[in-house]
């Protein structure tokens, strides 16, 4: 019994310094995709449903109308970003975009009708996201916020510095707030 006490200490002892290494995954992305599947499937089968009431169904408009709701899938479609150490990634449909955060030289904030962040790196890398996703996920803020202090600190961070010291303040904000309401101190 005390042997095996000690192997599993020592398995957790072993495993902490992996999680930092480990790759962190947007963890609302699951739920964002199902969402976007039912809503593509919706209206889908909500289009045959009226196409058949009238009479009008036919091969060539169930592949118009299945072709509307991948579409419509392709657009709801939300990108997967992970981090690991020093990275950020985002996949979406048209493939992956990756920068390396230790080496990011400006972040930009656009707003618009979608508020995006624009990362870019030394590398020549460019990463788009959703600011929500980091006020959504900690753990990918931090491996953000970590590399972009050591590019401050290196010297290549100098276009966009405000940008995340806002986002750190809203974080922050926001963090607060949910602890609050959630020990009920509102």
């Amino acid at each position: 019994m005390g042997r095996d006490t000690r192997a599993g200490s020592r398995g957790r002892a072993a495993a902490a310094p992996a999680s930092q290494d480990a790759v962190v995954r947007d963890r609302r992305w699951a739920a964002d995709l199902r969402a976007a599947v039912f809503c593509a499937l919706t209206l889908f089968c909500l289009i045959l449903v009226i196409d058949t009431a009238n009479g009008t169904l036919s091969p060539a408009r169930v592949g118009l109308w299945a072709g509307l709701s991948v579409l419509l899938h392709a657009v709801l479609h939300p990108p997967l970003v992970s981090a690991g150490p020093g990275w950020l990634a985002v996949r979406g449909i048209r493939g992956t975009r990756r920068v390396c955060t230790d080496l990011l030289t400006s972040v930009r904030h656009s707003d618009g009708v979608t508020p995006r962040l624009v990362l870019r790196d030394a590398l020549g890398g460019r990463v788009e996201l959703d600011p929500k996703v980091f006020t959504d996920n900690p753990v990918l803020w931090h491996r953000l916020e970590t590399g972009a202090r050591r590019a401050r600190t290196s010297g290549l961070l100098r276009c966009g510095t405000p940008v995340i010291d806002r986002l750190a303040a809203r974080i922050d904000g926001e963090a607060a707030r949910a602890v609050f309401e959630a020990s009920e101190l509102d």
